[in-house]
């Protein structure tokens, strides 16, 4: 038997006028049939228009809380047609959050009663929309964030943390609508961490970052200790959310990343970035302990919900089950050890995973295959994909010595082969500098180049130092060296390999002590080439430009004869 979508989309502009009535008495006669049909005519944005009105949005909310209990098939559906007008008309974001339509309370209670995925993802979808322009918006985020203040009623930040459990758990299971849930409660999740700062008197991160009037305050500057609850949770679903597939960071965990890259690493909320391998009574150890590492895990402890301020409770939510190492790893974790609860190790190895996703072998980045892999994938860039966890790694490194000194021993160890082009290099460290000197990906070219500066002291001597000048001189270039960096007396930057071959400042290769004029011809042309593509590097990247490349002029002369 026809369902009754199917009977409405039979029907042509010439159907007799009793059978369009026959139809649509049959859709009043069934709840849910009704509502199913108005979501899919609320796909188009004519009838949305008709939707977003307060009598109309009212009655859908009417119709969602009548039915919640005899029909929750039904309920849903009404909500569906809610979030398809927002998604298509912007003034009926407005209208259901007003107090005369008093569709927030309903879509934060059903946030706080349900546990299934299905709901959680319709509650979520409508409240990222109706947080997603702050122009729109701005009075109605500043009372989700700051409202209740009854220790019995949850608040939103709260609400957010509890179901980011609850679905970690449920995509790790496999639940059916568990990752688009988690993906736009993530949405949600951002939209505040983005915007509320914005709105309201906020501690800047950085003495420098206070701005002007007239200028708008930079997402990650400014923080507010309302915001610190949402830290433990996110940090909990990155480290172990199942990785996704194909990309190992696609949805949901590249919108957990977004989200951590809005949360400074400070000093007030370093306990919790940063949890090291102490006893379940010790306290956390020092900045730049050699015993520290990023870790989290645990649920929420309730019965420590009376401890007074946000740091308390965050460092109890990360009490219970947590694990602790003896010492600091000396290498980067395997990926079979992917569900790490060490948030360093966990972003370096995706962003080395990624990489070698997108880039096997010692591929050039600017190569056209790789953009048409992404675009197979549904990701629009490699700046898109790999970006944000590379930023998150950079602002780690940054504000943690310890992270930087692991994240440097990791990718640039003493022991390092130094035999043959760091550039070509088919790991992290080749493709990283072969970044270095992308033309089609500027903004993560721009990421590695600063996650880089950052390990390596944000010293232009030392980075030069450890990848040879000729591999970072078009990044210095940006950042105003305009010359090679006079060699750091840090103890740190090498000169040479551990068996005391010197290495080359501008290759950062180990010299080999062979006479020009004794090299086979194999060797001169493989030394031709390094040499070219350094040259070429220096070029495209801008630190050189074409006609003070010698190779250039040289082929120029020969062509010329």
């Amino acid at each position: 038997m026809p369902s009754v979508l199917e009977n409405y989309s039979s029907l042509t502009p010439t159907s007799p006028r009793k059978h369009i009535l026959a139809v649509l008495q049959s859709a009043m006669n069934d709840a849910r049939q009704a509502l199913a049909l108005l979501k899919t005519l609320g796909r188009t944005k004519a009838v949305s228009d008709l939707i977003a009105t307060q009598k109309n949005l009212s009655i859908l909310r009417v119709l969602f809380l009548h039915y919640r209990q005899s029909d929750p098939e039904a309920s849903n559906e009404a909500l569906r047609c809610v979030a398809n007008a927002l998604l298509l008309i912007e003034r009926g974001r407005t209208l259901w959050v007003d107090e005369d339509v008093g569709g927030s309370e309903v879509v934060i209670d059903m946030l706080r009663r349900s546990s299934s995925p299905d709901q959680i993802f319709l509650a979520c979808r409508i409240l990222f929309l109706c947080t997603a322009s702050p122009s729109l918006s701005s009075s109605y985020i500043t009372t989700l964030v700051g409202g209740t203040t009854s220790t019995k009623t949850p608040t939103i930040v709260e609400l957010i943390g509890s179901n980011l459990d609850s679905l970690t758990a449920a995509c790790q299971s496999g639940a059916s609508m568990s990752k688009e849930a988690m993906t736009d409660l993530l949405k949600f999740t951002f939209n505040l961490l983005n915007h509320y700062p914005k709105l309201v008197p906020c501690n800047p991160q950085d003495p420098l970052a206070q701005p002007k009037e007239t200028e708008p305050k930079v997402i990650g500057d400014f923080w507010n200790t309302r915001l610190d609850g949402l830290l433990p949770p996110l940090l909990r679903a990155f480290n172990t959310l199942p990785l996704p597939s194909p990309s190992p960071l696609s949805a949901p965990l590249s919108h957990v990343i977004h989200c951590l890259i809005t949360i400074p690493c400070s000093l007030e909320l370093r306990p919790v970035w940063f949890k090291g391998g102490a006893s379940e009574t010790s306290e956390s150890p020092a900045l730049g302990s050699p015993g520290s590492a990023f870790s989290v895990t645990g649920h929420e402890d309730r019965n420590e919900s009376s401890k007074t301020g946000p740091i308390e409770r965050a460092l109890s939510a990360l009490s219970i089950h947590r694990r602790s190492s003896s010492s600091r790893p000396s290498s980067p974790p395997s990926p079979s050890l992917i569900t790490s609860v060490d948030t360093l190790s966990r972003a370096y190895t995706l962003l080395d995973l990624s990489m070698e996703h997108y880039l096997p072998g010692n591929i050039d980045v600017d190569e056209p295959s790789i953009r048409d892999k992404c675009r197979q994938e549904g990701i629009y860039t490699l700046d898109d994909a790999i970006s944000p966890v590379t930023v998150l790694l950079s602002r780690l490194c940054l504000s943690y010595e310890d992270a930087k000194v692991r994240v440097r021993e990791w990718l640039l160890p003493a022991t390092l082969d130094r035999t043959s082009p760091l550039e070509l290099r088919s790991d992290l460290l080749g493709r990283c500098i072969r970044f270095l000197g992308s033309v089609y990906h500027p903004r993560l070219k721009d990421a590695v180049g600063e996650m880089l500066f950052a390990i390596c002291d944000s010293d232009a001597g030392v980075l030069s130092a450890y990848l040879g000048y000729g591999n970072v001189a078009g990044f210095l270039y940006h950042k105003g060296v305009m010359a090679a960096p006079p060699r750091p007396s840090s103890t740190a930057a090498p000169s040479s390999t551990p068996d005391g071959t010197p290495i080359d400042p501008i290759t950062g290769v180990a010299v080999v002590n062979d006479e020009g004029p004794d090299m086979t011809e194999e060797e001169k042309e493989r030394e031709a080439e390094r040499l070219f593509v350094l040259f070429d590097r220096l070029e495209r990247t801008g630190a050189i430009r074409p006609g003070q490349n010698p190779l250039r002029q040289a082929m120029q002369r020969m062509s010329g004869q």
